[in-house]
C-alpha cells in the first residue's frame, strides 16, 4: 500500500509544491519587474489552486497515514494562507447542507449589484465578516467536542503564525507582497467560485442545483473543480473520480444549459458582455431577500465522515 490514497493526488503534491518554489524565487528576486510580475502573478495561481487542493482534502484526504496527512494540512495551511480546519464550517457543514438558504453563509443572494461585474469583484469582501463570525462560533461551539479537528486547528494556526512572524521579522513588507496578497486572492477565488456555480441555477431542483464546467485545461489544472454537480451529489468521492461520475449522474438529468463547455467563455458573456444577471433558462435572477445568517453548527455537529474527510 503506497503512502496516497489516490495516486492522482501526485498532481496535487506537484502543484502545490511548486507554489513554494516560485515564492522563494519571487522573495529572493531583485531588480527585474517582467520576471517579477511572471512570478507574483503565478504565485498568486498557485495559491489559488492550493485553496482548491484544501477544498479537495477536506472532503477526501490524500494520505492513508493520519499523521502524513496532518503535516499535509499543515502544508496547506502556509499555501492557501489560512488554518484549513477552518474551512470546514463554512463550506462542508454550511454550503453544501443548506445550499443557497440563509444557514449557507456564502449564499449567492447576498450579491446584490445590478451590474454583475460588481458582484464577482465585492462577493467575497461582501460576505468576509459573516464568513468569520460562522468559523468563530463553530470554533467556540466545537472546541470541547472535538478533540481532534481542536488539536489540529490549534496546530494549523501555530504553523502559520510562527512563519507569518519568522518571514515578517526578515522583511515585512515583502511578505505582504510575495505572501499575504496572493492568499488574499487565492480566498477571494476560491470563494467567488460559488458564484459561477451556483448564481442563476435552480437550488430547489435536485439536478439543476450547481453548475459544471467541463474545459479539460481548466479541470486539469484545478483538480476537476469544474465538475460541481456531482461534488454536490457525491461530496466525498475523490477529485479524480468526478468525470465518470458526472456523466453517470449528471448529464443523464441536468438541463444541459447548466454544463458549460468553456469557463473563460462563460465569464466574458457573464460579466463583462453582455454581463446580465440571468438564470441558466435566460430569465432575469429574482433576488429573494438575503436577510440574516440562520445557525446551523449546533444542531448539525459533529460533522459526518463523508462531508469532512478525515477531519473530525
Amino acid at each position: 500500500m503506497g503512502l496516497l490514497r489516490y495516486s492522482a493526488d501526485r498532481r496535487t503534491l506537484a502543484i502545490v509544491g511548486s507554489w513554494f518554489v516560485v515564492e522563494a524565487a519571487l522573495w529572493s528576486i531583485d531588480g527585474h519587474p517582467w520576471l517579477t510580475a511572471g512570478l507574483f502573478s503565478a504565485a498568486c495561481v498557485g495559491a489559488f489552486l492550493a485553496a482548491v487542493a484544501t477544498h479537495n482534502t477536506i472532503h477526501c484526504p490524500v494520505f492513508h497515514s493520519r499523521t502524513l496527512e496532518a503535516l499535509w494540512k499543515c502544508v496547506l495551511t502556509l499555501a492557501y494562507g489560512h488554518p484549513i480546519g477552518s474551512f470546514v464550517p463554512g463550506h462542508n457543514l454550511s454550503h453544501h447542507r443548506h445550499l443557497e438558504t440563509r444557514a449557507d453563509v456564502m449564499r449567492t443572494s447576498k450579491a446584490r449589484a445590478r451590474w454583475n461585474l460588481i458582484n464577482i469583484v465585492t462577493f467575497f469582501p461582501s460576505i468576509s465578516g459573516a464568513m468569520l463570525r460562522s468559523e468563530i462560533g463553530y470554533v467556540r461551539f466545537a472546541w470541547r467536542r472535538r478533540a481532534r479537528w481542536r488539536r489540529q486547528l490549534v496546530l494549523e494556526s501555530c504553523v502559520l503564525v510562527v512563519a507569518a512572524l519568522a518571514l515578517a521579522a526578515v522583511d515585512y513588507k515583502r511578505l505582504l507582497w510575495c505572501v499575504v496578497i496572493p492568499h488574499v486572492y487565492a480566498a477571494w477565488g476560491v470563494v467567488t467560485m460559488n458564484l459561477l456555480q451556483h448564481d442563476g441555477a435552480d437550488t430547489d431542483s435536485p439536478h439543476n442545483h450547481s453548475r459544471s464546467f467541463i474545459g479539460k485545461t481548466v479541470n486539469w489544472l484545478t483538480f476537476n473543480n469544474g465538475f460541481h454537480a456531482v461534488h454536490h451529489l457525491r461530496p466525498g468521492l475523490h477529485w479524480s473520480l468526478l468525470p465518470a461520475a458526472h456523466e453517470r449522474l449528471v448529464v443523464p438529468h441536468t438541463d444541459p444549459r447548466l454544463i458549460e463547455p468553456s469557463l473563460p467563455a462563460y465569464l466574458f458573456r457573464t460579466y463583462v458582455f453582455p454581463g446580465r444577471r440571468v438564470r441558466f433558462d435566460g430569465r432575469p435572477v429574482v433576488l429573494v431577500e438575503a436577510g440574516a445568517d440562520a445557525p446551523w453548527y449546533g444542531k448539525y455537529a459533529p460533522a459526518t465522515a463523508q462531508t469532512e474527510g478525515s477531519s473530525s
